[in-house]
């Protein structure tokens, strides 16, 4: 089959965004229409369809942006920040915000299945890579099940970690629920964005080996940096 001229540019294009960083503002048109020797039509129409695959954003009046996506998450795993960046070729590191003894709200005690005002531990973490705010995590954990967690055992160390060399606690699996939104007055200034700048919104919670959750978080994340794969047994979906 016959590669159109369009497509043959899109192979190009995305051949050189993969070699700039996020949010690289790349040539103008008319510099890219020459660079690439192509019309400033069929340019458009390319940036248009790099544009619907995630991996650029315009921006009128500014130019065009890499948004490159690269981060992916299975969501039938527990997540593992610091793992994920690592394999990235980045710098995982955590700043504690806040580590305090919490009743647990209404909201907080259904997602632990917890009674109202039981304890609980509340977490504040930004999340880094790099040195660049990534994320930025309210966790939630039954005061019950860790009882002596001290903010000094979490530092540069994964949380998951902690839960099983010090307190015994295996985690079979984590739901994890994800929508688009934007980012909030309290929320920008960990994550170092402007207030209504578009973000991912997560909500986790983790299963230990008998079933219980162990584990509630609520994060935002950089939209511009984060996309989550899903793989679906085919066999097992209805339609």
């Amino acid at each position: 089959m016959k590669v159109t001229l369009q497509e043959q540019l899109i192979n190009q294009l995305t051949s050189y965004i993969q070699t700039l960083p996020t949010n690289a503002k790349l040539l103008s048109e008319r510099q890219m229409a020459d660079k690439y020797e192509v019309s400033r039509n069929t340019l458009r129409l390319a940036l248009l369809e790099l544009e619907a695959t995630g991996m650029v954003r315009r921006i009128h009046g500014k130019g065009t942006f890499v948004n490159r996506i690269n981060l992916n998450s299975d969501l039938g795993s527990s997540y593992k920040f610091g793992q994920q960046m690592e394999l990235l070729g980045k710098k995982p590191t955590t700043k504690i915000v806040s580590f305090e003894k919490k009743e647990a709200s209404a909201y907080v005690a259904k997602n632990l299945q917890l009674q109202l005002g039981e304890m609980t531990l509340k977490i504040k973490r930004i999340r880094l890579a790099d040195g660049q705010p990534m994320m930025f995590e309210r966790t939630f954990l039954p005061l019950k099940i860790f009882p002596t967690l001290t903010e000094e055992m979490l530092v540069d160390k994964s949380m998951y970690d902690v839960f099983k060399q010090l307190f015994d606690e295996n985690i079979q699996y984590a739901d994890e629920y994800f929508s688009a939104g934007i980012i909030s007055n309290c929320d920008s200034e960990f994550m170092g964005l402007q207030e209504g700048t578009p973000c991912l919104h997560l909500k986790r919670q983790t299963y230990d080996l008998q079933n219980n959750i162990i584990e509630f978080t609520l994060s935002v994340a950089r939209s511009d940096e984060f996309a989550y794969h899903v793989r679906h047994n085919v066999g097992n979906i209805k339609s």
